[in-house]
């Protein structure tokens, strides 16, 4: 699933190619693709004709088009959703899900989704903490590379929890934008085990933690995300290309690059957690 670099990546295509546009006609052609909007999609495509998109926004992992009215669509871009800037009449994906025109006859937005777990919806932007989100995302947390995140109160929140310190890095509550792939990298950086209890947690090491995690980020966007398959890309429909930059993630076996240990791989939540045994040793049970 798309991670804050990923998601990013395509903001910032869909702000340069399509904040500023008017809407001029909106095609449902898969209605799972509009599930999340409960009015259907004749209400969805009639409240979009005629509105200005006035700017693409993000925070954490969602992504969402500002409207002039003080409404969002927002886009869930789940296992395999893309959002692609095409020229009308360039021949239709084989996952075309939603087609959005443009009064200006210039390329159009396609929503495509192999999985159709993604989906787009319709919602009020409501005022949280001097910051306009749509109002089903208001309780999502700051994400590390927010102007306005504040590291001492995310690490606060981070050790409040009594559970496994990637559990509540992965808590879109506490902290937003970091997924399985960036917490394993943030955490091996850190040198800390997934498993360490966050009430064992130092305020140095959580600020390491979340120093980390915004490193890794960072570097993964000018690297235009990680891709491990053509399900992920940009709004021009190219992949990013950090997973060669990954240390642990998906390195099961491999020498760790910083000890030569092998990676180890570990259940994690129906998932799987990748970490160095030598360099992020599994904390002590306490007896």
């Amino acid at each position: 699933m798309p991670e804050l670099p990923e998601v990013e990546v395509v903001r910032a295509g869909l702000e340069a190619h399509v904040a500023g546009r008017t809407i001029a006609k909106v095609e449902v052609l898969h209605e799972r693709a509009i599930r999340r909007h409960a009015e259907g999609a004749e209400d969805f495509t009639g409240r979009l004709a005629g509105e200005r998109v006035t700017a693409a926004r993000r925070r954490g992992k969602y992504l969402w088009l500002e409207l002039s009215d003080a409404e969002a669509v927002l886009a869930h871009l789940g296992m395999s959703g893309q959002m692609l800037v095409q020229p009308e009449g360039a021949p239709d994906e084989k996952h075309l899900r939603v087609r959005v025109r443009f009064d200006d006859g210039g390329p159009e937005l396609r929503f495509v989704d192999q999985r159709t777990f993604g989906g787009l919806a319709l919602a009020d932007l409501v005022e949280v903490d001097r910051t306009w989100l749509p109002s089903t995302i208001a309780h999502i947390a700051r994400d590390p590379m927010d102007p306005a995140f504040d590291p001492a109160r995310a690490v606060r929140a981070l050790r409040s929890r009594r559970t496994e310190v990637k559990r509540a890095l992965l808590d879109q509550t506490l902290v937003s934008g970091v997924g399985n792939i960036y917490a394993d990298e943030a955490l091996w950086r850190a040198r800390l085990h997934w498993a360490r209890p966050t009430e064992r947690l130092t305020n140095a090491q959580g600020t390491t933690l979340l120093a980390a995690a915004t490193e890794v980020m960072a570097e993964a966007l000018r690297a235009g995300g990680t891709s491990f398959d053509a399900l992920y890309v940009n709004v021009n429909g190219q992949s990013g290309y950090f997973e060669r930059s990954l240390n642990v993630y998906g390195q099961a076996d491999r020498p760790c690059g910083r000890c030569g240990t092998p990676v180890r791989r570990e259940p994690f939540m129906n998932r799987s957690s990748y970490s160095c045994p030598r360099c992020q040793p599994r904390p002590r049970r306490r007896t």
